[in-house]
């Protein structure tokens, strides 16, 4: 090989070299910077310091639950209350309860109407934009003795109008069921 062909080669392979180098080195800043643009974003959505003002609020600041017991003659009747701040709303299909065997419950009845929504995620879904609302259903055993402290688990879910999806919350709670009476 002559020194021209030697210089040649060389040149070539330097080329790919310092090609390789730059383009390693701009793919990792360009990593990191998406990383960092990332944790902006999601540092954007939340409140992260007491001066920011957060896009999104806090589920337990967009949304209330609440709920109570009553005993019946027909066992007890749970009632679960939202207090949806506007530009949220709660999914009718994701209320769900949670109990051990031997236990039911009566389907949901609501003091409200749902309004159908088109959701990103979900598709053509029943939702409660309301301010206020109440699904109520009446708890029973099996046996139609009373339970003390059943538990029980009450999973929802709610939205942000704005783009948001909190994920599914659930709320442990225990509850006395009434004996039925006959």
């Amino acid at each position: 090989m002559s020194i021209q062909q030697s210089n040649k080669y060389f040149s070539k392979n330097l080329y790919k070299l310092v090609l390789t180098v730059a383009s390693t080195s701009l793919v990792t800043v360009l990593s990191m910077t998406s990383i960092s643009v990332q944790a902006a974003g999601l540092n954007d959505l939340f409140k992260n310091s007491s001066s920011a003002k957060s896009k999104f609020l806090p589920v337990d600041e967009a949304f209330q639950v609440v709920s109570n017991t009553k005993a019946t003659s027909k066992g007890t009747r749970l009632s679960i209350s939202f207090e949806i701040t506007p530009g949220h709303y709660v999914y009718k299909d994701k209320l769900t309860l949670s109990f051990p065997k031997g236990i039911s419950a009566t389907p949901f009845a609501f003091n409200q109407s749902p309004v159908s929504i088109n959701d990103p995620t979900f598709g053509q879904v029943p939702v409660f934009t309301q301010r206020s609302v109440i699904a109520t259903t009446t708890l029973t055993t099996s046996n139609g003795k009373g339970a003390k402290n059943a538990p029980v688990i009450i999973g929802w879910q709610g939205c942000a109008t704005a783009g948001l999806c909190y994920p599914p919350e659930k709320v442990k709670t225990k509850i006395d069921i009434a004996a039925t009476r006959r």
